[in-house]
């Protein structure tokens, strides 16, 4: 009988262990080029609902958001590019358009704008800025999201600050953000007690709210409402929180609540204050109702003099991790949703201190850790559109994990080649047959680099 040589078995055996793991991507592609200025996607949802383009903003390392001038669009097969919309002399301190999002449903973005009225002494700012959409057929046409009004007595459906991190939730109905408040800043600024504090709110396309214009109010064509509370010192050992961040719509549709019906939510990191005074980010939820007109308990929609914009009726946020007494306390990254709404992605350190994905149900329950790597998950949490896999950032490469119950190392693949720079903002087409990310690309001189967008295709998964 003939036998193999030793070497060719090896070579044999080391072809079907490879040929049995999952496919990696058909390989990396540069789709934006030019080195004279930053294609940033922000981690946001940049592809258009057929996939067909990518949105992005161009702002400066230097300057950030307030020295973006334009928002662009490039197509995933040809590399060319639009500008939707351009600020035409945008100075470093603003206006500014910048951290753009699709709409999932109709080819419209909505991004932050900072106010018209933008100077080197009164500049773009965290408090300065309201959320603005553009509809792909009329670029440079903006449609103002949330009213903003800062002349007292406030209007219910305006806010008096400033909206961020936009995003539209799956049925295409509500855009969230996060939020912070010129009122109580220039409150802290003349008293000294903390006051400026950032929370979470929503749009809703049900009337436009409109306010007495001058430079620092703007009508809206949404209705805008606070849907977390935040307090400036939370009760020790309570679910009290200062800071609300990192948040995300549940689901496409919402979760599926115990009576069976479908709830809109959001998920976020709210800061709590454990027994010691020290500050510990945990996971919550909050509930919002369909109506949210109707103020609530804690008082009026439009706030007062003193106060925040309060959420309105129906509006319920719940703790879901209790991790502030625990040796490693805190969570981080985006809280991200699977999208039938049944488990939430977030970071948090396992026993052994190292930072690893967990899950979580958006009903509460015990938390599971869904990674077992050696070393700190980096962040960019995102879920696969089939529901079944989550990929994030780890040891410089984007990884993709299966949520089963088979060993850890049957369950995540490597889908970019470990190199420096490390990709970010990684962003799932709609299908799941394509993701995309950033890479920082030396300039001609190399001494500078700018972020530019890369694609990779990703074939069908079997499980």
């Amino acid at each position: 009988m003939n036998t193999l040589p030793l070497s060719e078995i090896f070579t044999l055996i080391l072809f079907f262990m490879s040929s049995c793991q999952p496919q990696n991507a058909t390989g990396e592609k540069q789709l934006t080029h030019d080195l004279t200025y930053n294609h940033d996607l922000d981690n946001n949802d940049n592809f258009s609902p057929d996939g067909e383009w990518l949105v992005y903003d161009t702002r400066t390392d230097d300057g950030g958001i307030a020295a973006s001038a334009r928002i662009e669009k490039v197509n995933v097969h040809t590399g060319e590019i639009k500008v939707l919309f351009n600020i035409k002399n945008n100075d470093i301190w603003g206006p500014g358009a910048g951290a753009v999002s699709y709409s999932p449903k109709e080819h419209a973005v909505v991004f932050i704008h900072g106010l018209e009225k933008s100077t080197k002494e009164n500049p773009y700012q965290q408090w300065r800025r309201t959320g603005v959409i553009i509809h792909n057929d009329k670029p440079d046409f903006p449609v103002f999201m949330d009213a903003r009004d800062i002349t007292f007595p406030f209007t219910p459906g305006a806010l008096r600050g400033g909206t961020h991190r936009h995003e539209w939730s799956g049925d295409g109905q509500w855009i969230g953000f996060t939020y912070n408040d010129a009122i109580l800043k220039a409150l802290e600024d003349t008293t000294g007690n903390k006051r400026n504090l950032r929370t979470i709110g929503v749009s809703k396309n049900i009337k436009p709210v409109i306010v007495d214009k001058n430079d620092e109010n703007v009508s809206g064509e949404w209705f805008s409402a606070l849907v977390v509370r935040v307090v400036p010192e939370p009760k020790p050992g309570s679910d009290e929180i200062s800071h609300a961040a990192s948040d995300s719509w549940i689901g496409t549709h919402g979760y599926q609540r115990k009576d069976g019906k479908m709830q809109m939510a959001r998920a976020f990191l709210g800061t709590v204050t454990n027994q010691t005074g020290k500050n510990i980010p945990e996971v919550f939820v909050v509930d919002i109702p369909e109506d949210i007109t109707q103020p609530g308990e804690y008082g009026p929609l439009e706030g007062t003099k003193t106060t925040f914009p309060m959420p309105p009726e129906g509006a319920i946020q719940r703790r879901l991790t209790f991790t502030a007494n625990t040796e490693f306390p805190g969570c981080s990254g985006i809280v991200r949703s699977s999208p039938d709404g049944n488990s939430l992605a977030f970071l948090a350190k396992n026993k052994n201190g190292i930072e690893q994905v967990f899950l979580i149900s958006p009903t509460g329950g015990k938390s599971v850790q869904l990674t077992e790597h050696e070393s700190d998950v980096s962040g960019n949490l995102r879920w696969h559109p089939d529901g079944k896999h989550v990929s994030y950032i780890w040891d410089g490469s984007i990884i993709l994990c299966e949520t089963g119950s088979k060993p850890f190392q049957e369950r995540f693949q490597t889908l970019t080649v470990s190199s420096k720079p490390a990709p970010s903002n990684v962003v799932w087409s709609h299908d799941g047959k394509m993701f995309a990310f950033n890479r920082p690309v030396k300039t001609e001189n190399g001494e500078n680099s700018t972020l530019q967008i890369f694609i990779q295709s990703f074939p069908d998964q079997k499980n």
